[in-house]
C-alpha cells in the first residue's frame, strides 16, 4: 500500500476545524450552536465591495497577474500611505488570503530545519505553515497572568540560534488580542538588525484597536527596511474571509523577486475577488467607526460576563476579536468535543476552539480555549451562561 509523506503525518489538524463533524452532527440532532470557535465575522461585508462584483460586465475571466493587478496594488499602497506606512505598489504582491502570503514567504526566506521564533501563543496555522516549510518553530513564551505581553528583548535574543531566520509576531494578535507599543517594535527591530534577522509582522487586524491605542507597523521603522516583512489580507477588515485575498508588503527587493517565483507558479491570485477588494477600498471610516464601537461593546460584555464564573481566568484583549481563557478543567479538547456530544441547555451549546493548538509547546494550553466575539452581544451573554452551566456538570 502506498504510503504518506513524513510531513503529512507532521501536519497538524486545526484545532479550529476539527470539530466540526461533531458541530454537524449536533445540528442534525436538533441542537443549535453559538459559533464562538473561528473568526468569522458577523459584520456585513461592505456594499461597494459585493457591488464591484454583482455589477460587473466581465465577458471573459481571465488571469490577473501573478503578483496581483496593478491597479489594485496602487490603490492599497495609497490605502497603507493614508496609514502613515510608506510603501509603493512595487513593494506589494497579492496572494489568495494571508495564509499564501506566509507560505511563500517561510518558502523564500527559510531553508528546512531553519528556525523562526514565534511569539507564544500564536495563530494555529504558523505550525501549519512551518511544518510545510520543514521550518521548526521556537516559541517566545507569553503567560496569561501578564495578559500575554510581548517576552522581554532578552527572552527573543536567548532564542536566537545560528539556525534563526526570522521573529514572527502577529500584532494586534490572534488568539490573545496582544496589542504591541511602538516601543515593543523598535526593540524587536533593532534585534532584527543586530542579528541579521528577518522581522515579520502578521497585521491583519490593524483596524480592530480599542480603548484609544494605535496601531504601529513594522513598515514605519525607517531601518528595518531590508529586515521587514509585512502580512496583511481584506478578509477581517472588511468581512470578506471568502475572499481569500491576502498579501506580502516588503522594501527587500530580493525577498519580493523570490516570492514573486512562487507566484508565478500558482499563477495568479483570483479575478473576481481582487476586484472586490480593490472596491473596498472606498468603504468610508464611519463603517469602521462603527465596527468597532460594536466589538468594544461586545469585548467588554465577554470579559464582564466571563469574570462572574468562578475558577475561571481571561485576558482582556486591547485589539482583534478574540480572548484566551482558562478554565478549571484539565483537558479543553474533550471539553469541547463534549459540549457538542453531551450538552445543552434547551437545546442550545457552544463551539469553543481549544487553546492547546494555538501552543507549539507541548502540554501547554490544555485548560484554555480561544472564545471569537463575533456573535451579536445578546448571543455572547447566552453563550457564557452556557459556558457556566456546562462547568457545573463537567467531569474530565
Amino acid at each position: 500500500m502506498p504510503t504518506i509523506s513524513k510531513k503529512g503525518h507532521q501536519m497538524p489538524a486545526s484545532p479550529i476545524r476539527k470539530l466540526v463533524p461533531y458541530a454537524e452532527q449536533a445540528v442534525k440532532n436538533g441542537k443549535h450552536i453559538y459559533y464562538l470557535n473561528i473568526g468569522q465575522p458577523d459584520i456585513k461585508t461592505p456594499e461597494v465591495a459585493l457591488n464591484a462584483v454583482k455589477q460587473n460586465d466581465i465577458d471573459i475571466l481571465s488571469y490577473s497577474r501573478s503578483e496581483g493587478s496593478e491597479e489594485y496594488r496602487v490603490k492599497l499602497a495609497n490605502y497603507y500611505k493614508n496609514h502613515d506606512i510608506p510603501i509603493t505598489h512595487e513593494d506589494i504582491i497579492v496572494t489568495t488570503g494571508a495564509s499564501e502570503a506566509l507560505l511563500f514567504l517561510f518558502s523564500s526566506i527559510m531553508d528546512p530545519d531553519d528556525e523562526v521564533i514565534i511569539s507564544e501563543p500564536f495563530y494555529a496555522n504558523y505550525i501549519a505553515f512551518s511544518t510545510a516549510s520543514g521550518v521548526k518553530v521556537v516559541p517566545a513564551i507569553c503567560n496569561i497572568d501578564d495578559n500575554f505581553a510581548l517576552p522581554s528583548v532578552e527572552t527573543f535574543e536567548k532564542l536566537i540560534s545560528p539556525k534563526t531566520k526570522a521573529i514572527l509576531i502577529c500584532n494586534p494578535g490572534n488568539p490573545t488580542g496582544s496589542l504591541y507599543s511602538k516601543e515593543e517594535i523598535q526593540q524587536l527591530a533593532n534585534l532584527a538588525i543586530k542579528h541579521d534577522l528577518f522581522l515579520v509582522a502578521d497585521e491583519v487586524y490593524r483596524e480592530f484597536i480599542y480603548d484609544g491605542d494605535t496601531h504601529y507597523s513594522i513598515m514605519q521603522v525607517e531601518n528595518l527596511k531590508e529586515h521587514a516583512v509585512m502580512i496583511d489580507s481584506v478578509s477581517k477588515r472588511y468581512s470578506m474571509c471568502g475572499a481569500r485575498i491576502g498579501c506580502l508588503v516588503s522594501k527587500n527587493k530580493l525577498v519580493m523577486q523570490t516570492v514573486l517565483k512562487f507566484a508565478q507558479a500558482r499563477l495568479s491570485p483570483p479575478t473576481y475577488a481582487q476586484i472586490a477588494s480593490e472596491a473596498a477600498l472606498d468603504t468610508p471610516q464611519s463603517y469602521f467607526d462603527e465596527v468597532i464601537h460594536e466589538y468594544v461593546e461586545r469585548r467588554n460584555i465577554l470579559i464582564s460576563e466571563l469574570q462572574k464564573i468562578e475558577g475561571i481566568k481571561v485576558a482582556k484583549p486591547k485589539g482583534a476579536f478574540y480572548c484566551i481563557v482558562e478554565l478549571p478543567i484539565k483537558n479543553s479538547d474533550h471539553f469541547a468535543q463534549w459540549l457538542l456530544e453531551k450538552f445543552d441547555i434547551n437545546g442550545e451549546t457552544i463551539m469553543v476552539a481549544p487553546a492547546n493548538g494555538f501552543y507549539s509547546t507541548p502540554h501547554v494550553g490544555l485548560n484554555q480555549i480561544r472564545i471569537a466575539y463575533v456573535l451579536n452581544k445578546e448571543s455572547l451573554i447566552k453563550a457564557v451562561h452556557i459556558l457556566k452551566e456546562a462547568l457545573k456538570i463537567y467531569k474530565d
